[in-house]
């Protein structure tokens, strides 16, 4: 009977987490940044630590060297960061890896794991908003001078991406005379003549001449 609750336990559980992972994968993630090649990653990783968890769990007898098991996968998402995986990215990562870990803890009532996972994908809704600073991006700029002055350099980044919130020097080339920057910018908002770029030149207004055209001479025989 004991066996049987527990695998009851188990599949609903897993039943939680397969949704909550689904609706963060499907609902918030991949209409956002539709990024597929990290849809299965976030699916194969969740799945792979709930059933990790729960299987130390189960053996172990208690969650505490299952929730050591987590909190080391979890620590881990920090070797994730790369210039292939961008900061939102591995916040997603970061969720994913969560939701496994509480789902997968038999010990965790199912209710305080649903209650904690809804906090979770709500979190994310919002902290990843398109609507959320949304005139903010971030660019990597090849510059054809080298600028000494910050004052200077906040000038020409204005004049060609918009208000610099701020930016980072990569490289500095003194004998190609050129800099590269890690620019974090406000993209400016559209004004209203952004759209006249194209000018069509003015229709020319046709005369009729009012010369009458010469008649047709008669020939005689």
């Amino acid at each position: 009977m004991d066996s049987a609750e527990n695998l009851g336990q188990m599949a609903a559980h897993l039943g939680l987490d397969l949704v909550a992972v689904t609706l963060l994968t499907f609902g918030v993630f991949y209409p956002r940044h539709r990024r597929r090649e990290l849809v299965p990653a976030y699916l194969a990783l969740n799945v792979a630590l709930f059933a990790v968890v729960s299987a130390l769990a189960s053996a172990g007898g208690n969650g505490g060297l299952a929730l050591g098991f987590g909190l080391f996968g979890v620590l881990s998402i920090v070797r994730l960061r790369s210039d292939a995986v961008q900061h939102q990215e591995v916040a997603y990562y970061f969720i994913t890896l969560v939701l496994g870990l509480l789902c997968g803890l038999p010990g965790l009532d199912l209710p305080v794991a649903a209650g904690l996972a809804a906090v979770l994908l709500l979190v994310m809704y919002g902290a990843d908003h398109p609507r959320l600073f949304a005139g903010d991006r971030r660019a990597v700029i090849t510059l054809d001078a080298v600028y000494r002055e910050e004052t200077a350099l906040r000038a020409e980044l204005s004049r060609r991406l918009g208000e610099p919130l701020g930016w980072t020097v990569q490289e500095v080339d003194y004998v190609r005379d050129l800099m590269v920057l890690e620019v974090r910018f406000r993209q400016p908002e559209p004004s209203e003549r952004a759209g006249e770029f194209i000018r069509t030149a003015p229709r020319r207004r046709t005369t009729r001449s009012r010369t009458p055209a010469p008649a047709p001479q008669k020939e005689t025989v």
